[in-house]
């Protein structure tokens, strides 16, 4: 058949085709058959026709000569075997949607609540204008779903993706905290004494003519009084006083109204309410009951600085000659440089430097990706961040150079990799109610009593993300709460948010509620770990991220 295909195709190449063979014959059948006389090249072209057909039926047939691989029957179950999976193409187009998870489809236990939570997200990210947002949730201890929408960079369009990079802002201080608590583990940090004696070079303070003290305990839950980016103290306190006013009227008028039905007695509700009321005017000391308007973070010059500081201890001198703004310990006041100053007390207990010293610990909780923001170094998957201008275009944001603030809000991360550490920070909370019935389970990466301590609420703190909880050390903590049967329950959480030029995030950890039976056959983490960051700042996440936490949860809970 080969020698005939050959055959073939060399006489169709020939101009005048088979006519070469038997001229006469065929022109014998043309005269005979009274068609019009054909052109000279009809018969190459009839053989190059015949020639491509054999050639079909020939690479038809070699193919045969190979055994055939029979259809791939369907999975059944699309968690089972994820090796045996035949790859996919090296070249898939670009969808602002690609899991992380090697399985070709998530499990379907939790098809609902993704389907809900990427539903959600998408209506957020459409209400604020977000270019990219990327989320991941990770079931006891598991990564379950990762995923990205829109854009890492609109420029290029490039979209996000589970290994997007970008600033995890404020939850640096949750990260920070990791490197305090295996210090004071270690005996080589103590909480409680004067931040000079680790850092003389921060000086000795006075607040009203009195001096004071300033420990690392009081840095941790921002009780120091250590100024925030806004540098007027007046504005501050007037702010203060007015969300403490409207707080304490809020909690009259809710008293009130329960005293008004178990016992019928206006008059003396109403005296009590104006005592407090006055009370709380004098110590406003007459300012009036509105403030004067203050900068939020984002109108604040210190947060767009571009001066690259060698260490923690030259970036002091933004702030350390400042007065206090309150009496240490005696009011909340979130502060971003009191974490610098922590960085500062970090370095001398350590004997590191304070980047070298918070690599080996991501190094030890499997957090490759994470790193401080520097502008020079490249950094693969980081995104670009985004604002939106006066005249609500979008926009890139400034350069800004956060070594200033390395330890309050200056590190980059995957969701994946604030996955492993909820987990690692989940695991060291729980461990010890499992030790009795399993053995052989590792210590946690901090010890339960040290996790029990830094997820404890602090009294005097507050907790501007959600107004249920308290600040604890380095994280924002509700604790479980129901007043009426069949009624809201309020359940146990952890959580830090942060914001950043050009970003916005949120860490959340919602444990699985357990007792001396559940632990029974289980070993920790237990419970939801949800991980969501934005390129758009001023996005608030931490609401949405204990939505999704909580639809998870009931997918998990409705399987036996």
């Amino acid at each position: 058949m080969y020698r005939l295909l050959l055959a073939v195709t060399t006489r169709a190449a020939t101009p005048r085709g088979w006519a070469w063979g038997c001229p006469r014959r065929g022109a014998h059948q043309r005269a005979g058959s009274g068609l019009p006389r054909l052109g000279p090249g009809w018969a190459g072209g009839l053989g190059l026709g015949l020639g491509l057909a054999l050639g079909v039926k020939l690479a038809g047939a070699l193919r045969g000569a190979a055994p055939a691989t029979p259809p791939a029957a369907p999975d059944p179950d699309p968690e089972a075997s994820p090796q045996a999976e035949q790859p996919p193409p090296r070249e898939q187009p670009l969808a602002p949607r690609s899991p992380q998870t090697p399985t070709a489809s998530p499990p379907r236990r939790y098809a609902r609540a993704i389907d809900s939570s990427r539903d959600l997200l998408h209506r957020i990210k459409d209400e604020v204008g977000a270019p990219g947002i990327v989320v991941g949730v990770s079931v006891d201890g598991k990564e379950i779903w990762s995923e990205g929408l829109g854009y890492a960079d609109i420029e290029n369009r490039v979209p996000c993706k589970p290994e997007t990079v970008m600033r995890i802002a404020s939850i640096s201080k949750s990260l920070t905290m990791v490197a305090i608590a295996k210090l004071w583990e270690t005996g080589k940090l103590d909480l409680d004494i004067p931040v000079q004696h680790y850092v003389p070079e921060f000086p000795e303070k006075e607040y009203e003519g009195e001096k004071v003290s300033i420990t690392t305990r009081l840095l941790i839950s921002h009780l120091s009084g250590i100024r925030h980016y806004e540098k007027d103290m007046k504005k501050v306190k007037e702010e203060k006083a007015y969300k403490a006013l409207k707080m304490m009227k809020e909690m009259m008028e809710s008293d009130q109204g329960k005293e008004l039905k178990d016992k019928g007695d206006k008059n003396n509700e109403k005296n009590d309410f104006a005592k407090a009321k006055i009370e709380q005017d004098n110590e406003a000391k007459g300012r009036n009951s509105k403030p004067v308007k203050k900068k939020n973070d984002f109108e604040q010059d210190e947060l767009y600085l571009k001066e690259k500081f060698e260490n923690s201890i030259e970036s002091l001198k933004l702030f350390k000659n400042d007065p206090l703004f309150f009496k240490p310990g005696s009011q909340f006041l979130y502060s971003t440089f009191g974490y610098t100053l922590l960085a500062a007390i970090i370095e001398r207990a350590s004997g590191y430097k304070f980047l070298d010293y918070m690599q080996k610990i991501f190094h030890e909780l499997d957090m490759l990706t994470t790193v401080q923001e520097e502008h020079e170094p490249v950094i693969y998957n980081r995104a670009r961040f985004y604002v939106y201008n006066k005249k609500r275009r979008l926009v890139n944001t400034p350069y800004v150079d956060n070594s200033y603030k390395w330890a309050g809000g200056g590190f980059l991360s995957t969701v994946g990799d604030l996955l492993k550490f909820g987990n690692a920070m989940l695991y060291g909370y729980q461990v010890r109610l499992f030790k009795n019935s399993n053995e052989n389970l590792l210590p946690g990466y901090l010890k339960p009593e040290t996790m029990v301590m830094i997820w404890t609420p602090v009294p005097n703190t507050e907790m501007s993300w959600d107004k249920e909880g308290k600040y604890a050390m380095a994280w924002g903590v509700v604790e479980k709460k129901q007043t009426y049967g069949s009624c809201r329950k309020q359940r146990h959480y952890a959580s830090h948010t942060g914001g950043a030029v050009g970003a916005s995030s949120v860490l959340l950890i919602l444990p699985e509620e357990l007792d001396a039976e559940s632990v029974c056959n289980k070993v920790p983490p237990r419970g939801i770990v949800v991980s969501i960051i934005c390129n758009m700042q001023s996005v608030g996440l931490n609401s949405t991220a204990l939505k999704i936490a909580l639809e998870f949860d009931k997918d998990r809970s409705d399987i036996p």
